[in-house]
């Protein structure tokens, strides 16, 4: 079996062009899959960025910020009634589940990447989000 690059290279420059973390592409003889990051993580920024959000845009909040590590759904907690992982004013350790996001059926527990305090949670439980946005906000 030949490899096409061409179709590689292509489906990299989608990636880009879409600003997407993966691709897929396949039909009976061949299936092909083009990813950016193979053990996705949490982003961390301390600097302050403007974000926009669907309401317009927001006041920044200081603080240590942690964001999704992939595009999907964000749940607050476990499962629909379950306490939540973190509420603001709590203390959280390096390591802690700050919340999961869901994408592909995958559960994708997001863990603290330092301890802190929380300071804002930035997302409702349910919403979308995309890869790079800020989810919490410590101190």
């Amino acid at each position: 079996m030949k490899i096409d690059k061409k179709l590689i290279k292509e489906l990299t420059e989608y990636l880009n062009e879409f600003k997407l973390t993966e691709i897929e592409y396949g039909n009976n003889e061949l299936k092909i899959k083009v990813s950016k990051a193979n053990n996705p993580q949490p982003i961390i920024s301390t600097s302050a960025e403007n974000e926009k959000s669907n309401q317009g845009s927001k006041i920044e909040t200081p603080g240590k910020k942690v964001t999704s590590p992939i595009i999907g759904t964000a749940y607050l907690s476990p499962e629909p009634g379950a306490k939540k992982f973190t509420e603001v004013g709590k203390k959280i350790k390096k390591g802690d589940t700050l919340l999961i996001v869901e994408a592909m059926k995958t559960m994708n527990h997001v863990p603290s990447p330092f301890d802190g305090i929380i300071k804002e949670i930035c997302v409702n439980d349910g919403q979308p989000v995309e890869f790079g946005q800020t989810i919490i906000i410590l101190e």
